[in-house]
Order: structure tokens, then C-alpha cells, then sequence
């Protein structure tokens, strides 16, 4: 079933709370105790608003049932939720006015890295705890900031050689103009090597492309094995469906480090989706009991969920390792819970086992490698407990805990 990512919005913003306002307050049965505070910058409207509002389910859901189980320390949990409308001003504004006027005790948030990078630095200066839940390029090494989704050590590094095990040597790659699509077209080139492959080119885009005319073209002449694809966002979801319509589609497979992030196997044709391959740390299609409970929760509440992926698990991920740590904390004072979190705090969540790495503050985590068939995922491998090792080689906070910085990796091919 297509379920429109119109309504979807539509409904989860009326549930959520007033655009740009707090959300979330509840009454709570724990007497006269102070809530704990939970900051969330996340878009729910916008162009990121199709990966933000699954996220910000995953954040209500986790508070809803650390509240339901008697809080953390006692207290209850309180979500102080804004709509950053995928607009990187109002990132900036809404950070400082969680860290000054609403004093949260922790902040969950960001999408893309130009997000991210926009509010740590406020986070780090304020000292506010900070976890970023997306899968994303690597290299950020701060001790005030927790990682968790995966990085290209322990998803593209499984994906490319898959990828050409089945299809060739020869690959043509595609990807967003920014900084998560460059920094990944590297890794992509770097495991195409690796591999004994070789990269034919490698196109950039700007998001708001959306005619892949002549760069079909120029696949057809170049006649690779293989389609490596970064690309980012709706607009650039039209090379797919034009990939297909130039009659690409069954001669040359593509593999993706994006697609499928936001429902697209449901709201493209079967025929423009089927057989494109993914690696994530997260499927919804996972047969696991942690996986299945946690879809049934998020789709008995939100009927409309389009598709639950690795941002909405990460998420919900994130906010449970960080109740562990306050919990062997025993407190919310940051830097108690920072140090119970690198004595290597762990979660069995959707995803599987999930456990902080004390040098790097990101997960060790599982990753699994998919096809599309039928509009739905077919998970074909398990790769258990990938630790990320591309970021390990240049952050080790535990020898170096003042590094407060995203290095750029330096990536030999």
C-alpha cells in the first residue's frame, strides 16, 4: 500500500504541536519533581520534512515509554520540540534557545551535516549534551556529541563490493553537490578500488536538480557495470524514474547509500525500484522480535507512517543510550553522564545491539545489506557488531578529549 507522504505530514504535525513551538506538555504523575529537559531540533516541514517527522516519532514514542516505565531518576522526561523547516537559520536560532532560555539537559537533533554542523558548535559552547541519530559521511570527533547512526565503514564499505560481486568492475557514480555526497563518492571510489574496480566518473548534483537527461547519456556512452548513486532528496528521486523510462533499468543495476531512506520503494513505481541495492544499519523489513515490537508500537500510534528506516530506529536508539548513561550516572550533570556513557553503554534496540565506542562517541553497531523486490526490502546479509573504523582512524577522545571538530578523512584510493 502507497500511503500518501502529504498526509503522513500532515497528520504527524497536527500530533506533534504548533509549528516552531515547544511540544509536548503533559501532565505527569511524579508528584512535584522538576522534568528532566529534552531538546529535539528536527524539520517537519520543508524539504528534509520526509525524514524529520518519522524521527520526531521515534523521539515522542521513547519518551512516552521511559515516562510509562517511571522516568529516569525518578523524573519525568519533557520534549521540548522545534520545527527547524529545513532552513539552517532557524537550526542556529532554535539551538540557542534551547540551550539559554529552555536549559535542556540533552538535545537530539539535526539531519543533513550543514545541520549538524550548524548547531554543535553552539551545543559545545553552552555545554549541551549533544547526539546526532543520522547516518552520515564520519569524521566528527567532539566530547559533548554522540553519533550514532552509520557511517561509510560500515555500510558502503559492505555495499560496493556486493555491488560489483554482482554486476562488474566498471561503476559510474552519481551524487549530491555537498558535503555528505562528495565525501561518500570518495568512499564509493575508494572500495571500488579496493575491490579491484574502477570508477569510470563521478557526477555531482545540486538538490534542486531534477533532469538526468544528459547525464543518462553520458552513462550510456561510458557503458559501466555499475550505478553508484549518493543522491539526496525528492527532486533527485527523478533519476530513477528516468533511469527506467530511457530503458536503463534492467541493463545496468544500481546500487544506493540514500535510496530507500524515505519510503521511495513504496512511492515510485515497483518497476523503477526493484532491485536497486542498500546497505543501513536498520530495515523495517527486520524479522527480529526488538524490530517487530518497535514497528508495531510506531504504526499503531501512527497509522500513517510511511516507512520506519535507520533515522527513525537511530533516533529512538539515541535516546535510550542516553537514558542508560544518565541511569549509571545516576544524575543529568553532563559530564557524569558523558563518562558513563564511553564506559561502553550499550541498548538492544530495533536494530539489534547497539554500544557506544568510548574513543569515537559513535556505535558499533550492525549493518544489513538489502534488494528491493515488491516495493519492499529483502535483507540478504548481516554484518554483526561493525565498529566505525573510518572515524576511529583520526578521533580518539579518550587520549584527545578537547577535539571539538569534524575532521575530513583523509581517504587513499
Amino acid at each position: 500500500m502507497t500511503i500518501s507522504r502529504r498526509s503522513f505530514l500532515k497528520t504527524t504535525m497536527t500530533a506533534s504541536a504548533a509549528l516552531a513551538a515547544p511540544a509536548i506538555s503533559t501532565r505527569y504523575a511524579f508528584g512535584s519533581e522538576d522534568p528532566i529537559k529534552v531538546g529535539s531540533l528536527l524539520d517537519q516541514s520543508g524539504a528534509i520534512a520526509s525524514s524529520g517527522v518519522t524521527m520526531v516519532t521515534a523521539m515522542q514514542q521513547g519518551i512516552a515509554e521511559i515516562n510509562a516505565a517511571g522516568g529516569l531518576l525518578g523524573r519525568p522526561l519533557k520534549l521540548f520540540q522545534y520545527d527547524t523547516q529545513s532552513n539552517i537559520q532557524l537550526y542556529s536560532q532554535y539551538a540557542q534557545q534551547l540551550a539559554l532560555k529552555d536549559r535542556v539537559d540533552v538535545v537530539h537533533g539535526g539531519i543533513t551535516s550543514a545541520s549538524r554542523e550548524a548547531i554543535r558548535p553552539t551545543f559545545d559552547r553552552f555545554r549541551v549534551l549533544y547526539f546526532y541519530n543520522v547516518l552520515y559521511e564520519g569524521g566528527v570527533c567532539d566530547r559533548d556529541t554522540f553519533c550514532t547512526g552509520t557511517t561509510p565503514a560500515q555500510t558502503v564499505e559492505k555495499l560496493v563490493p556486493y555491488a560489483m560481486k554482482k554486476s562488474g568492475k566498471k561503476a559510474y557514480i552519481l551524487a549530491a553537490d555537498y558535503n555528505y555526497g562528495q565525501i561518500t563518492a570518495k568512499w564509493m571510489t575508494k572500495y571500488m578500488r579496493d575491490n579491484g574496480g574502477e570508477v569510470l566518473s563521478v557526477d555531482f548534483f545540486p538538490l534542486d536538480v531534477t533532469n538526468f537527461g544528459p547525464t543518462i547519456s553520458k552513462i550510456q556512452a561510458a557503458k559501466p557495470d555499475l550505478i553508484l548513486s549518493a543522491l539526496v532528496g525528492g527532486n533527485h528521486v527523478s533519476f530513477y524514474r528516468q533511469w527506467e523510462a530511457a530503458g536503463m533499468k534492467d541493463q545496468i543495476p544500481i546500487a544506493s547509500t540514500t535510496f530507500g531512506l524515505v519510503n521511495e520503494p513504496s512511492t515510485v513505481d515497483a518497476k523503477v525500484s526493484e532491485g536497486i541495492y542498500g546497505c543501513y544499519g536498520y530495515f523495517e523489513e527486520l524479522e527480529t522480535p526488538e524490530s517487530k515490537d518497535f514497528v508495531d508500537k510506531l504504526k499503531k500510534r501512527w497509522p500513517q507512517i510511511p516507512y520506519i528506516s535507520e533515522l527513525t530506529a537511530a533516533t529512538y536508539e539515541g535516546l535510550y543510550l542516553w537514558a542508560e548513561g544518565v541511569k549509571k550516572a545516576g544524575s543529568i550533570d553532563r559530564m557524569k553522564v558523558i563518562e558513563a556513557l564511553e564506559s561502553g553503554i550499550s541498548f538492544k534496540g530495533p536494530s539489534g545491539e547497539v554500544k557506544l565506542d568510548p574513543d569515537t562517541h559513535h556505535t558499533i553497531r550492525n549493518a544489513y545489506l538489502a534488494q528491493v523486490h515488491d516495493r519492499k526490502w529483502n535483507v540478504l546479509e548481516t554484518f554483526k557488531a561493525v565498529p566505525p573504523s573510518d572515524t576511529a582512524s583520526v578521533c580518539n577522545l579518550i587520549k584527545n578529549p578537547r577535539d571539538n571538530q569534524q575532521y575530513v578523512i583523509d581517504i587513499k584510493a
